[in-house]
């Protein structure tokens, strides 16, 4: 698949239907991010619109096990569309979708994750909200809802329960932007 691809939705879609099924709710939680992300697309540019939807596609590729490598999803999917040659843009946002430099540094992986720069953009901040009202099996969950679900899936002193405590500020910011921004109103 030529990297250009990868920043379609169909090409997207394809490659993360190719790794994901085998990881249970990760495909269904995944084909509903992406279609959240439709759905949001008119709180970006329009010429990021594809490839927000492309990234909602991708975003937990590093999931799949044939990608296992760091065991922090991001980082493993981003590793994995810079390694078929996908574009910069697209690689950091798999990398930081949803916040996560904050579990990086539980996990002790911020130098790695640092290797791709984080923007700070209503892309990023349209994908981790896409990904932020999906619940784990791809059911629509309100912002407060999907943060509490990840607390009571993950053990309390868990990396992705300290993780996700330190980061619902910005998570939450990342979500109330988008939904202004989806609404018209200026940022």
């Amino acid at each position: 698949m030529p990297p250009s691809v990868l920043e379609t939705p169909r090409g997207a879609a394809r490659l993360a239907e190719s790794l994901l099924p085998p990881v249970g709710d990760r495909w269904r939680h995944t084909q509903a991010v992406a279609e959240r992300a439709r759905e949001l697309s008119h709180s970006v540019p329009e010429a990021d619109r594809e490839l927000l939807i492309a990234a909602a596609w991708l975003h937990d590729i590093g999931y799949a096990p044939a990608l296992h490598d760091s065991g922090f999803h991001p980082l493993d999917g981003a590793r994995h569309l810079a390694a078929l040659g996908a574009s910069t843009r697209l690689v950091r946002l798999v990398a930081h979708h949803s916040g996560a430099a904050y579990e990086a540094e539980q996990r002790g992986l911020s130098r790695e994750l640092a290797v791709y720069e984080r923007e700070e953009s209503a892309l990023l901040d349209a994908l981790t909200c896409a990904d932020m009202t999906t619940g784990p099996s791809g059911q629509r969950l309100g912002f407060t809802e999907r943060i509490d679900e990840i607390m009571v899936r993950y053990a309390p002193g868990s990396e992705v329960h300290s993780a996700i405590s330190a980061a619902v500020p910005y998570l939450a910011g990342a979500v109330a932007r988008t939904r202004a921004r989806a609404d018209g109103q200026p940022m």
